[in-house]
């Protein structure tokens, strides 16, 4: 998450902010008895009520068996992929070794994740699926990258005072879905994943895949990096990681770099010396024998920031990028710059001419990348709130214009440079996040030949 600073500002830091989500209350049943009560021990109502059992029992039967088949139907129905969203065939393995190495986070980045205690597990909700349940067969690949359906997941707790394992457990009851995708924040010489964050990965029945970002040039420069002078740090990382974490999981390098560049000749930290950091981290953690890191180059996304003639500068190769993401935003409130439906957050632009959109830009320079919203949020508009709402309903009908989309984490904080953005911000806002978690578009199996995972709340209505 960042503000937009205006282009030329140089390497201005921003605050990334997060939030845990309070669990929602119980809903309290009624305890009236009901009229007809009044009439029970009577022997002429027994005989009708004995009467209404036999007859009624078939129909109640039968009227299960169609919902179950009702909803196993809406959810095979809805799922893009199958014509839409094929299998990106042609993506790369990179000699069956993934890059890692990335880095996060400015030193305005969410906490120290790197002491992050366990926290409780999720409570989950009724007809609860974690990353291990489900009934669907979308899968993702050694890659990570599913064949079907797209991924679903969360950056939670910064600024907060509360553990992002924590926070992640409080995001998931109150959004109704477990996050598959869950995003965390690492910089320096701190260790990961944590023993908080590990232990979320392999929760029992609530699978999920850890996003790392990490800031590997934290007290240094990025042309510093690139010379090996962090090959110590590089190195701890790679031995940490193959002692203590074999999965694969998804690796950032220094997320936003656009905003921390400073094309200063001897700067360290020009669009060349990120790409070239990016570039020796992941051979050298390959090098290092480090094999289930997946790597992400994660771009702001901002128009103003793609505009400039050195943004081209920041890609370090195609062989050492296994997917493309973006930290998109917008805001509730009507007629503003950054509003509209969720496709503008994908592929905004106000200057078609000269920049098409992100999602355009990536597809057509960088053809054959999977790509994800490592961050995106809605700001709320407090004089209207049905405006959030609206935009949470349009997710689903325009991920259908983006094939090669195949992950969307959101960044819940209330405190964010431009508004809040918590999925609870509106009583209304709450209701449309969970109907939009309930879409089985997001049940995908997080294992290579997995069941698929499932929304916690698998109300029939949301389904059809």
């Amino acid at each position: 998450m960042s503000s937009r600073p205006a282009v030329g500002s140089g390497g201005l830091r921003h605050s990334r902010v997060k939030n845990a989500q309070p669990r929602p209350n119980g809903h309290r049943g009624s305890h009236r008895r009901p009229r007809w009560s009044r009439f029970r021990g009577r022997p002429l109502f027994s005989v009708v009520v004995a009467a209404a059992i036999i007859v009624g029992l078939p129909t109640v039967a039968y009227t299960g068996v169609v919902a179950t088949a009702r909803i196993a139907d809406a959810a095979s129905g809805h799922r893009i992929g199958t014509g839409t969203q094929p299998a990106l065939g042609g993506h790369r393995n990179n000699g069956g070794q993934n890059g890692g190495g990335g880095q996060n986070g400015g030193g305005s980045d969410p906490g120290a994740p790197g002491s992050n205690p366990g926290g409780p597990g999720n409570p989950g909700g009724p007809g609860g699926g974690g990353g291990g349940g489900g009934s669907g067969d979308c899968q993702v690949n050694s890659d990570l990258v599913p064949n079907c359906g797209v991924l679903w997941g969360v950056a939670p707790g910064a600024f907060t005072g509360v553990a992002p394992t924590t926070a992640l457990a409080n995001w998931e009851n109150t959004s109704g879905r477990d996050a598959g995708i869950f995003h965390v924040y690492h910089r320096g010489d701190e260790k990961f994943p944590s023993a908080g964050e590990i232990a979320k990965a392999d929760e029992p029945g609530h699978k999920r895949l850890l996003l790392i970002n990490w800031k590997v040039a934290w007290g240094t420069t990025w042309a510093a990096v690139a010379a090996g002078k962090e090959d110590g740090r590089i190195d701890a990382e790679a031995a940490y990681l193959k002692s203590h974490f074999t999965e694969k999981f998804f690796l950032a390098l220094h997320h936003e770099p656009e905003n921390d560049v400073k094309e200063t000749a001897g700067s360290g930290m020009t669009a060349k010396d990120y790409a070239a950091m990016y570039r020796h981290t992941i051979l050298r953690l390959r090098a290092d024998g480090v094999t289930n890191a997946v790597s992400v180059i994660v771009y702001m996304g901002y128009e103003g920031w793609c505009e400039q003639p050195w943004f081209k500068d920041l890609w370090p190769g195609d062989d050492v990028v296994d997917w493309i993401g973006e930290d998109p935003y917008e805001t509730a409130k009507p007629g503003a710059y950054a509003y509209g439906p969720f496709e503008k957050e994908v592929n905004g632009t106000h200057k078609p001419a000269t920049f098409a959109g992100f999602y355009s830009w990536a597809t057509t320079t960088h053809p054959g990348h999977p790509i994800m919203l490592a961050e995106w949020g809605v700001f709320e508009y407090t004089p209207d709130l049905s405006q959030k709402p609206w935009i949470f309903s349009t997710v689903v009908p325009d991920l259908a214009k983006f094939p090669q989309l195949k992950g969307i984490v959101y960044f819940d904080s209330p405190n964010c440079p431009k508004g809040d953005s918590r999925i609870d911000s509106s009583a209304q806002a709450r209701a449309a996040f969970r109907t939009l978690a309930a879409n089985p578009i997001f049940d995908v199996g997080l294992t290579p030949g997995s069941s698929s995972s499932s929304a916690s709340s698998m109300d029939t209505h949301q389904l059809m």
